[in-house]
């Protein structure tokens, strides 16, 4: 695996996948984790409504958002702000959708607006609201990875489905405080360690993975060369 890939599996996926001897190598031997405790919830909140609602659809082109259903984070948890008519579901997702290892787990920046498919949406949302319910329980890192652990042990959390997909093509994102906006890209959800099932992280071959063993599955990611608005990327 190169070094080019490997600091772009660190900076972009969002829930963050495990690389032997990669990322968590890079954890362990950098500063104190700058985000140790939770932020005050109102931190994590985005006041305006609309304006969430608005994030949110940039995940994907408006031929897809549009008819999307969108959900907003309130201090109740996500809820149903507009509803959809095409089986897709977009949200901005906040730090906790991250690992728990993950440095950034308590980052009140983070904002990732997602646009899952139906399958995703199916599949992979309930881990998101899942973590959402116990981050609002007041729940520590220690006992979300354990509340989760028994989730999947006892299958209260679904398997993903086949074609489980996510948009995140917004110019707003904001992923991370290394690199805040990263690239636009697409992502597949798989169950399980199926790295190296698409020959990905390979030279010349474009697709990026990694395994998330939390949230029991790999991710597969494609960057594109433009945003949801349709403007050219550039770094």
């Amino acid at each position: 695996m190169t070094k080019n890939v490997i600091s772009l599996l660190a900076l972009v996926c969002f829930v963050g996948v495990a690389l032997p001897g990669a990322t968590r190598q890079v954890q362990a031997q950098g500063p104190p984790a700058p985000y140790p405790t939770a932020a005050p919830l109102d931190q994590y909140l985005i006041p305006d409504k609309s304006s969430e609602i608005e994030l949110a659809r940039s995940a994907a082109p408006a031929s897809i958002s549009d008819q999307a259903e969108v959900l907003v984070f309130t201090k109740d948890g996500y809820v149903t702000a507009a509803k959809g008519g095409n089986g897709f579901v977009c949200l901005v997702e906040r730090s906790w959708a991250k690992s728990t290892d993950d440095p950034e787990f308590w980052s009140p920046k983070i904002r990732a607006p997602h646009c899952l498919n139906a399958p995703a949406a199916k599949t992979y949302l309930p881990i998101v609201l899942r973590k959402t319910t116990l981050v609002l329980a007041g729940k520590s890192k220690t006992e979300i990875a354990q509340t989760l652990k028994a989730a999947w042990e006892s299958k209260e959390l679904p398997t993903l489905e086949p074609n489980a997909i996510c948009y995140m093509m917004s110019k707003q994102q904001y992923l991370s405080d290394n690199d805040v906006h990263w690239h636009p890209h697409m992502m597949w959800y798989v169950p399980g360690d199926s790295t190296k099932s698409w020959e990905a992280n390979q030279p010349g071959v474009p697709v990026i993975a990694g395994n998330v063993p939390e949230d029991r599955m790999t991710i597969f990611m494609v960057v594109v060369d433009h945003w949801s608005d349709g403007t050219q990327f550039t770094h």
